[in-house]
């Protein structure tokens, strides 16, 4: 048992190692179908009767961040394959990430079928991408892949990619800076790392997107490129990355984790609602976290292995009965649940006029208006991004901008949980076809802090949400799902902008193309709320 295992594993609340004499094998060639081979590593205990094999396949690498990880599960009782996927850390071809990891993980499993040491059962683990190469491989799997435990990831990518057709910046140039340093020795990775956002900071500025990649790291990336040019969730270029279709078909058990601060929870939750449709019986756990949070590693392994030893070697008692497991921010508890989303009722909190918010319809006032300039953009504060900037923040600065309409509530006289999907429905007039709306519910505590609890973007296009002759639109922005509670005395908040940069792409207000726009035109906003008008956040209320 090394010391990293040791503390993983403590950590992670891990049962005690069945075996401490743990064997390596390095760099075994793994043949694609095109002729490709690919690392990977095997770890496993020395005692020649441990037939079970979990495969991670990671873009990452196989020993600086895995290592521990494939460890504390060999000293567990299983055989650990990790492999790096095509075009990393020694595994031949080039990366395109999404494009090859049917296949890929297809042939990493024929390959597995072949050795002298499988055993006639195979788990696969891991989070964020390691997580989508699971889904890659999981309809129509072979019968010996008994089990899968995606963290923190979804079927497909798209929907992170670009967010109801903005584009998510933020995270993908820092996975874009990721990548391109992460095979560098380990301190110029650790400086990478270490001085991420201060590289990044003046190249979010820069237009047109296009140029960012060159901006950033010096050369043209061939899948950011991409991704800007292929905004359409009917374009033919996501089809063949995107598995969402095809989660009826999934054979193994399925374990899923996420975080309500995670850039993947909305898809997630859905890959589990079309399982539990299709008849399937995934489990489900999710805790108050960012996509990067320590916790997410610890908590991942710890599911992940219960999981495994349940469907791999018949051990079932360290599994959890209800198959939804979520975590109630406010209350700072864990709730069990016999499925998702549990009943709520769904209510309308109504804008109002002078700045207020409140359960019933409002009263007659005039529209609130403010101006977006994307050569000033609105900034994005916390919430749903990679880094350690994500999560909760104290949101007081931004509330503070000229372009960021405020709606709060009186202190509440009990309290007030909230669990399930949030949406805004808004009445909004813009001077400009192409815009964008930002919603974000806020918890207000009695000290006057404003920590962002849940929130979404809506994008305006030609058409899109009607409001022809300069009537207002009815625009439907979908928030992040939560479970929250608002604690007695606490004051719930929305705020109404038109942009988080750079989370997303600012608009610019002229329709080009995503990776051309150059040139920022001011838009002119107007919310409406007033009876004919009636603007609203609906947040599904339970019984706390």
């Amino acid at each position: 048992m090394t010391v990293s295992s040791r503390l993983l594993a403590r950590l992670s609340g891990l049962p005690p190692a069945e075996s401490q004499d743990i064997a390596v094998e390095t760099d075994l060639r793994v043949p694609m179908r095109d002729g490709v081979v690919l690392l990977a590593d095997r770890l496993h205990p020395r005692d020649p009767t441990t037939p079970h094999i979990v495969l991670i396949r990671s873009p990452y690498g196989r020993r600086r961040y895995m290592r521990p990880v494939a460890r504390a599960l060999a000293e567990r009782g299983y055989q650990v394959v990790v492999q790096s996927t095509r075009g990393t850390f020694g595994s031949q071809g080039d990366f395109d990430p999404f494009r090859h990891e049917a296949e890929d993980g297809e042939d990493t499993l024929a390959w597995l079928e072949q050795q002298p040491w499988f055993g006639g059962s195979v788990a696969m683990t891991g989070a964020s991408y390691l997580g989508f190469v699971q889904w890659a491989v999981a309809a129509g799997a072979p019968s010996w892949l008994k089990a899968l435990a995606p963290q923190v990831t979804a079927s497909e990518f798209r929907s992170l990619i670009h967010p109801d057709g903005s584009f998510s910046l933020d995270s993908v140039l820092s996975w874009v800076h990721t990548v391109h340093h992460q095979e560098g020795r380990p301190l110029r990775v650790l400086a990478s790392m270490v001085g991420q956002r201060r590289t990044l900071a003046p190249v979010f500025a820069g237009l047109p997107l296009m140029d960012l990649d060159r901006a950033l790291i010096g050369r043209r990336v061939g899948f950011y490129q991409d991704w800007l040019e292929h905004i359409d969730i009917e374009d033919p270029y996501w089809g063949g990355i995107d598995h969402s279709p095809r989660l009826a078909e999934v054979v193994p058990p399925v374990s899923l984790l996420g975080g309500w601060y995670d850039l993947f929870l909305p898809r997630q939750l859905a890959d589990y609602t079309a399982m539990r449709a299709a008849g399937l019986h995934p489990q489900l756990t999710v805790g108050p976290w960012t996509h990067a949070h320590p916790a997410v590693l610890g908590v991942g392994l710890r599911e992940s292995l219960a999981w495994f030893d349940a469907h791999l070697r018949g051990r079932s008692d360290r599994l959890r009965e209800a198959p939804v497991r979520i975590f109630v921010m406010g209350a700072r508890r864990w709730r069990d649940l016999p499925d998702w989303p549990p009943a709520a009722t769904a209510t309308r909190w109504h804008l109002h006029g002078g700045g207020g918010l409140a359960t019933h319809p409002p009263a007659i006032s005039p529209p609130d208006r403010y101006d977006y300039d994307p050569a000033d953009p609105t900034p994005s504060v916390g919430g749903i991004v990679l880094g350690p900037h994500a999560g909760a923040r104290d949101n007081r600065r931004l509330e503070a901008r000229a372009d960021v309409l405020v709606y709060t509530s009186p202190a509440l006289d009990r309290d007030l949980e909230v669990v399930g999907p949030v949406t805004a429905d808004l009445h909004v007039r813009s001077s400009s076809e192409h815009t964008d709306f930002f919603v974000r519910v806020c918890d207000v505590e009695p000290s006057g802090r404003s920590v962002n609890i849940c929130d979404g973007l809506a994008r305006l296009r030609p058409g899109r949400f009607g409001g022809a002759g300069g009537a207002p639109q009815r625009v439907t922005v979908d928030l992040w799902p939560t479970a929250h509670r608002f604690r007695r005395g606490h004051r719930l908040r929305v705020q109404v902008s038109s942009g988080a940069h750079p989370r997303f792409a600012r608009n610019l207000g002229d329709g080009e193309p995503l990776g051309t726009g150059r040139i920022p035109r001011v838009a002119h906003q107007e919310v409406h709320h007033d009876p004919d008008h009636p603007s609203a956040v609906v947040l599904p209320h339970v019984r706390g």
